[in-house]
């Protein structure tokens, strides 16, 4: 399943847009690891999504899983897939969506927020700093 539906995508990449502008402004007068932007749910759902399916375009694949709850899923990196038993890939990463969208926009690096313990990351494949900022 889609991070975000074909029809919420100008949404999306508008939502995007506008948590970026607004953590953009918050750095002036905040430190990179605590810059959170506070917009509405349905926007913070749809940046997150976007943002994610960026990534899956990225990187695709199944072997690892990028879980930003409670917004999205995504699969991406070629790999082992998920057991048919098990359905859970061998990598999986969890991410607030703050911290996500940090990283994602390239206010923090992957290692910033790994070494502030907000990256929760299972597996082998357990560093996307190559794939961010997503740019």
């Amino acid at each position: 399943m889609a991070a975000i539906r074909k029809q919420d995508m100008m949404r999306g990449m508008q939502a995007y847009d506008d948590w970026c502008t607004a953590a953009r402004a918050a750095a002036e007068t905040t430190p990179a690891l605590d810059i959170a932007p506070r917009l509405d749910r349905a926007t913070m759902a749809m940046a997150v999504r976007y943002s994610l399916h960026q990534l899956e375009i990225k990187a695709p694949g199944p072997g690892v899983e990028v879980r930003v709850a409670p917004y999205a899923v995504v699969k991406i990196l070629e790999g082992p897939a998920s057991d048919p038993h098990n359905l859970t890939p061998p990598d999986v990463i969890e991410l607030d969506p703050q911290v996500w969208l940090r990283v994602a926009s390239g206010i923090t690096t992957w290692h910033e927020e790994q070494k502030a313990g907000r990256i929760s990351a299972v597996g082998e494949r357990d560093d996307l700093s190559p794939l961010l900022p997503l740019g």
